[in-house]
């Protein structure tokens, strides 16, 4: 990880490989067609938007986080409906985000560099939902804050 804080357990992060795996045919399946319809639609109404709406909490969180992935090592143009899924899913309280989850977020952000203009959103966000003190020493949402301001 980033800045001399300890590396994720290889197996927590196969774990969210494989809850990524799960929900990625669906999620590419679900954003090529929102690339194809019409971008004003209502979140609600686009295929995103109804992937996110059958998934419970763990697989709003497996979405959310191969979203994030997947936006931030393929950022360019074409990215933004995977960009609204991101910003959709920060936007929903109570998914009771991990510890481990909130770190990985934000090495993989941290890792994209400042070309991912959008690289902060869901770490954030998922980071708002822990306890305080819950993330490691010198990991402040604070010091997010200021990355996401310039």
């Amino acid at each position: 990880m980033r800045s001399g804080r300890a590396r994720l357990d290889a197996a927590v992060v196969q774990g969210f490989y494989d809850r990524m795996r799960a929900v990625a045919p669906a999620a590419y399946g679900a954003i090529e067609r929102d690339r194809a319809d019409d971008p004003g639609r209502p979140f609600a109404d686009t295929a995103c938007g109804r992937l996110a709406g059958s998934l419970d909490p763990a697989g709003l969180r497996a979405l959310g986080m191969w979203a994030h992935h997947w936006c931030m090592r393929f950022y360019d143009d074409d990215t933004r409906v995977g960009l609204r899924l991101v910003r959709e899913i920060a936007a929903r309280p109570g998914l009771g985000w991990s510890v481990d989850e909130v770190r990985w977020l934000l090495d993989r952000s941290y890792a994209a560099g400042p070309a991912a203009a959008h690289r902060f959103t869901l770490p954030v966000a998922a980071a708002a939902e822990l306890p305080p003190g819950a993330l490691p020493e010198g990991v402040a949402t604070d010091d997010w804050r200021r990355l996401l301001a310039g």
